[in-house]
């Protein structure tokens, strides 16, 4: 709810106020964020009041420790994190101009702060450089298709305008 009245208050106008095509892609990417962000971190709002009664766990900065212990379902965790992560690499040269460094640079940040929080909500939650490593990586992924699909996007996007 937080996060709807947010964009009602805050971006809705902003953006429809640049044109339905800004407005369209920029509802979009903050759906897509609010989602992450959901996925990864809301057992925040019922953690609140406990939020700093665990000990921080340092990040786990060995790569790909899990997978090379066997331990859990690493494989799926370093698939999930590559999706999860390909539509930011898609979606944020839509949203502003950018380029395969800076893509690689906000998808960096981004997970960095996600996995930063995360071991601040719970005591069972870990930050890993897995992660970092493989939402980077789908974030990438999805700036390669955005760069494939460019042609039809922008054929797509005169059409809308």
């Amino acid at each position: 709810m937080v996060l709807a009245i947010l964009y009602k208050v805050i971006f809705f106008n902003r953006w429809r106020a640049k044109g339905k095509v800004k407005l369209l892609i920029n509802t979009i990417m903050y759906i897509y964020i609010s989602l992450v962000l959901y996925v990864t971190l809301m057992p925040i709002t019922v953690s609140i009041p406990f939020i700093f009664n665990h000990p921080y766990i340092p990040m786990n900065m060995t790569p790909f420790d899990d997978y090379f212990s066997g331990r859990g379902d690493t494989v799926r965790q370093i698939i999930l994190n590559v999706i999860m992560m390909i539509p930011f690499g898609f979606l944020l040269p839509l949203v502003k101009k950018q380029n395969i460094l800076s893509i690689l640079f906000w998808t960096l940040l981004f997970s960095l702060g996600i996995e930063l929080t995360q071991p601040l909500i719970n005591g069972f939650r870990a930050a890993d450089i897995t992660d970092l490593i493989t939402n980077t990586i789908g974030g990438l992924l999805g700036y390669l298709l955005y760069i494939i699909f460019k042609p039809l996007i922008n054929h797509i996007m005169s059409h809308l305008k």
